[in-house]
């Protein structure tokens, strides 16, 4: 069972929520929070495998909620709730932790297999909201010093995640299987320190890094 913590300030979308994952045999919402501060305490009490985290909140709000959860031992995944795909605060919640966001007009459905995916511990972001996000990064030095030792093949890889390609995109454009792209990802995110593929796609875009060209 993938139990989950829903975290918004308004009662309706927290209602809203709690309905549509509650049709899933496999999903339960185990708590609610308002604000941030409770959604830590809920996270200690419940210990949620996933906790969906809206990040406009009075008092303390979900970017820092999510380093405080992150900061737990044995941390849920925290995924970040916008009402708009292009929220600034997005990119600070990824920094902060976050596996990815939703958008709270997500169809039914699609939330709920999302949730799973995260659930499984991989990123939650469609591939247009990614590309808008990595698109608004810039380049920066530190950024470029931070990749300077990377290989060749391994600018390659973070190259594709600046573009927010998935593994098989990935895979049919260097010609890899999608067990190597998977080892590469692996690697490239704990060489870099970093928590999940979005934060590796932001920094091959702040790098000036680019996928490779398609083969004509």
């Amino acid at each position: 069972m993938i139990t989950v913590l829903v975290v918004d300030d308004e009662p309706m979308v927290r209602d809203h929520l709690r309905t549509i994952l509650g049709s899933a045999q496999d999903i339960t919402v185990v708590a609610e929070a308002a604000d941030g501060a409770e959604a830590v305490e809920e996270t200690l009490r419940h210990r949620p495998r996933v906790v969906l985290m809206d990040l406009r909140m009075p008092g303390v709000d979900g970017i820092v909620a999510t380093e405080r959860i992150g900061a737990l031992p044995e941390a849920p995944v925290v995924v970040a709730l916008t009402t708009f795909d292009d929220d600034t605060h997005v990119v600070r919640a990824l920094n902060a932790g976050a596996a990815g966001f939703l958008v709270k007009s997500t169809p039914a459905e699609d939330l709920v297999n999302l949730v799973r995916v995260a659930a499984d511990g991989h990123s939650v972001l469609s591939r247009g909201a990614a590309r808008g996000l990595l698109g608004a990064s810039l380049p920066s030095a530190q950024a470029r010093e931070r990749v300077e030792g990377l290989g060749p093949r391994d600018r390659d890889i973070l190259g594709c995640l600046g573009e927010g390609m998935s593994n098989a995109d990935i895979a049919a454009r260097l010609f890899f299987a999608e067990t190597t792209v998977r080892s590469y990802v692996s690697r490239l995110l704990t060489r870099l320190d970093l928590e999940n593929r979005t934060q590796a796609g932001l920094l091959a875009r702040e790098a000036g890094l680019n996928a490779p060209e398609p083969p004509s």
